[in-house]
């Protein structure tokens, strides 16, 4: 009988493959691995295999949090409703939406959130602040269409305050331990809720408004 040769179909290593793998290498190990050699040989595949996605762990890992933060956003544009929420119901919804993304990577947030407790924006979430500020912005500008958030001097620092909240929330979640993660949602809505009347009109505008008023039109006080 004729014998034909057959070749071992090669492993197919897709950007997908590599981002779970080095999940689990890093809460399998506790650290990254000592090289890309290292961690493509683990998959049988080879360097050329992993830069064809990421030229380094570190983009690797940004290209994590980038990929859930858009799928995020995408879950809620699919939502015919979210086009007709107020930016208050944009923010509740989006920080739902985003834990509920990231629920089965908890661990490896947990591991990254306990290695950088004192960075504002530690590497791995550089590519995501990003796309976020640009999220924000959007809703900010929306917000001041609808008069739902002040025109104020300080107004476009506003991001920077969404920003340390997010930070604020996701850190809030890695050490809550209540049943159902309740105090998160408590702490979702209650923050979200003070930061929108901080930023929308209240009786300080209204005071600001009318001394302006007085000063143009020369009248005392």
């Amino acid at each position: 009988m004729e014998k034909t040769a057959t070749k071992k179909a090669k492993r197919s290593i897709t950007k997908s493959t590599l981002q779970k793998a080095y999940i689990d290498y890093l809460l399998t190990h506790g650290k990254q691995p000592v090289s890309i050699f290292e961690f493509a040989g683990e998959l049988k595949a080879t360097e050329s295999d992993f830069y064809k996605h990421f030229n380094s762990f570190k983009a690797l890992e940004r290209s994590l949090w980038l990929d859930w933060f858009n799928s995020t956003v995408k879950l809620l544009e699919k939502d015919e409703a979210y086009a007709q929420y107020s930016v208050r119901e944009k923010v509740l919804a989006f920080y739902f939406t985003w834990f509920e993304t990231v629920m089965k990577h908890r661990s490896y947030i947990i591991f990254r959130f306990e290695k950088v407790r004192k960075e504002l924006t530690p590497f791995f979430l550089l590519a995501l602040k990003d796309a976020f500020d640009d999220y924000i912005n959007m809703l900010l500008v929306e917000g001041k269409e609808s008069t739902e958030i002040a025109e104020r001097p300080f107004s476009k620092q506003y991001d920077k305050a969404f920003w340390l909240h997010f930070i604020f929330l996701n850190k809030f979640w890695t050490e809550d331990d209540s049943d159902d993660f309740q105090k998160t949602d408590a702490a979702i809505e209650k923050s979200v809720n003070l930061g929108l009347d901080l930023v929308g009109k209240g009786p300080l505008d209204s005071m600001i408004d009318f001394a302006k008023f007085l000063f143009q039109n020369k009248r005392p006080f």
